[in-house]
């Protein structure tokens, strides 16, 4: 063990005997939450009434294992630093989520997706072992063969069990560059024919695929994009300064080609929030030189974000333009493949919002996983849409119709934003039994919240 590796594990342990303080110091009157610099959740919470569980410690990767191809992690440590620890041995985690300030017990617990997950599934599928503190204040170890009814109950359990401290991960081997093919659709049952094609071979007209996702700007105009992993050398894009990735990609017919490094590729969402820091002014030509570019990151649009639901900027100006509030559709679903385009003819005739995201899903894992609805070995499709709406006659009208759409479609929802569901209907998707019965083990004083309380009740 190099000297670098137990001064992090050191750390790591620091950290957890904080955590674990500051467990014992909040009152057994009050619900227990992390306290964290940043979130990727979408929608309003009640104010906590005790501090938050002290993660300051459990911020880095503890250990890289390139022989191994594994990595001990710290829960709270983002996807931007854990990459930025694994890509100098050749290696990234199998999924990364494409957002920088997502953790890693962040993705696991809350789930998470991206273009290599039509060939690896979730984050979660690549966990070897965690350490979870639960709400009893323990701190135990899950595996497949070691407390597997909360190693099968924690994704998706949105920190209602407990907290990972430390993740052991699989990662795989990156090469330096993505080449990147842009196919453009006219008919969006071409374009999940194809997807369902490159899923199901693993590659597109002869050449093989690694990551694979898409863009809706239109019933008549989509794109598949792919990307292939390359050790070529040679020119690659910069879209962290004044080109706007998914501008991109828009072509009139066939397929245009694009060259980028992993590690930009990877964050190729980043630099402008998919789309939506257009709402920011910081795609418009005059004011996107003057914007740093270091703030040019999803955290920077997330924080403006939250300054003006906090003081209803967005309704304020509607007002003065005479026009009704707006209601936020932050939303990602998934529904099985056969079943896209259904649901993209529903969205595009029902919801004003363009573009639209498209990332397929196979969950790896035979076992299934209690919270979590997707049927193992079948393919999904996670549409992602992310603005405003005008308001309708009931509070979060156009909310409840997805929610209404996705059902009938043999679908259902990630539960990061609003949620409108019955308690009955949500313990029928989300595994209201199997949670229970862990949630009765691990948590049995109720420290933590209830997983209906925080994603529908808001607490």
């Amino acid at each position: 063990m190099s000297v670098r590796e137990t001064d992090a594990r050191t750390a790591h342990a620091d950290g957890v005997e904080r955590l674990l303080a500051s467990y014992r110091a909040v009152p057994e009157a009050s619900a227990v939450r992390l306290a964290k610099p940043t979130s990727n959740l979408f929608r309003p919470r009640a104010r906590a009434d005790a501090p938050g569980l002290d993660t300051a410690g459990l911020t880095h990767v503890i250990a890289v294992d390139p022989e191994a191809r594994t990595a001990d992690v710290a829960g709270m440590c983002t996807y931007e630093d854990l990459v930025a620890a694994t890509l100098p041995y050749g290696l990234t985690p199998r999924v990364v989520p494409q957002l920088k300030t997502i953790t890693l017990g962040g993705a696991v617990t809350g789930l998470g997706i991206e273009s290599a997950s039509f060939r690896n599934g979730m984050p979660h599928e690549s966990v070897l072992e965690l350490d979870v503190l639960t709400g009893a204040g323990e701190l135990v170890t899950a595996s497949p063969d070691e407390h597997t009814d909360l190693f099968r109950a924690f994704p998706n359990s949105y920190g209602t069990l407990g907290y990972a401290v430390r993740l052991r991960i699989e990662l795989e081997p990156v090469q330096p560059f993505v080449a990147l093919t842009h196919v453009r659709f006219h008919t969006l049952a071409d374009l999940v024919a194809a997807m369902d094609r490159i899923v199901q071979t693993g590659t597109y007209d002869g050449e093989r695929v690694d990551y694979l996702d898409g863009v809706v700007f239109s019933a008549d105009e989509s794109y598949l994009c792919l990307g292939m992993q390359t050790a070529a050398t040679g020119p690659v894009s910069d879209y962290t300064r004044q080109r706007i990735f998914y501008r991109s990609i828009q072509h009139d017919d066939g397929a245009i080609h694009d060259r980028l490094t992993i590690h930009d590729y990877l964050w190729r969402w980043d630099t402008d929030w998919f789309w939506c820091s257009e709402g920011f002014g910081a795609q418009h030509p005059l004011v996107r030189p003057l914007w740093p570019r270091r703030y040019r990151r999803s955290s920077s649009y997330w924080k403006l974000m939250r300054l003006a639901r906090r003081y209803d900027i967005a309704d304020r100006l509607e007002r003065l333009k005479r026009r009704p509030p707006r209601e936020w559709v932050i939303q990602d679903i998934e529904v099985p493949i056969g079943r896209t385009v259904a649901f993209l003819d529903w969205f595009l005739a029902n919801v004003p919002i363009e573009p639209i995201w498209l990332c397929p899903v196979r969950m790896r894992d035979d076992d299934g996983w209690s919270l979590y609805p997707l049927r193992p070995r079948e393919t999904y499709v996670n549409v992602g849409f992310w603005s405003t709406v005008p308001v309708g006659a009931a509070a979060g009208e156009t909310n409840r119709r997805i929610e209404q759409a996705v059902g009938e479609l043999d679908g259902h929802k990630s539960l990061y934003s609003e949620a409108f569901y019955s308690r009955e209907e949500f313990d029928a998707r989300y595994g209201g039994h199997a949670y229970r019965a862990v949630k009765d083990r691990y948590d049995p004083d109720g420290r933590l919240l209830d997983l209906y309380a925080k994603a529908v009740q808001r607490r």
